[in-house]
């Protein structure tokens, strides 16, 4: 008892520092996706481009996350793959910030469509649009305020 007062066995099954930040860069990333996949697939909320901008890097932010594990924690080699993924955490996070303040009226955001539809033909191209889900809403409306079923939408009014 004298020995788990005084700080012997009660903080050793604590982890390191360095193996919190690892898990850490690995689960952050993996909720943040699953939370975009899931409103997406089981909301109904379609994703405008710059949430996929925002799903991209935490997608980068995975591999290094996971190339940690193959070190052990306190290496140097895992501390640069959790520093190369908090990097891209932190690009989604900035994506984020700006991405927030369009919806919210402090930037302005795009002034031009930013569709992704790319075909060799007009065939292609209009079947693309056609297969495309109906994003509502106006560019500078939030899903939950403007009771859309998309982050935004540069094409409408």
């Amino acid at each position: 008892m004298a020995e788990a007062v005084a700080g012997g066995s009660t903080y050793s099954t604590l982890p390191s520092r360095s193996a919190a930040a690892r898990a850490l860069a690995l689960l952050l990333p993996a909720a943040l996706l699953a939370g975009a996949f899931g409103s997406q697939y089981f909301g109904g909320l379609y994703p405008c481009e710059m949430c996929w901008w925002q799903r991209y890097a935490h997608e980068v932010a995975l591999v290094p996350a996971a190339l940690a594990f193959t070190a052990a924690a306190g290496s140097q080699r895992s501390r640069l793959f959790v520093l190369a993924a908090a990097l891209a955490i932190a690009v989604s996070g900035a994506i984020g910030f700006y991405h927030a303040g369009v919806e919210l009226k402090i930037f302005e955001g795009f002034t031009t469509c930013t569709s992704t539809a790319h075909g060799a033909t007009t065939e292609d191209l209009l079947r693309q649009i056609v297969a495309a889900p109906l994003v509502l809403g106006r560019s500078s409306e939030s899903p939950w305020q403007a009771g859309t079923r998309s982050c935004r939408s540069a094409e409408q009014p």
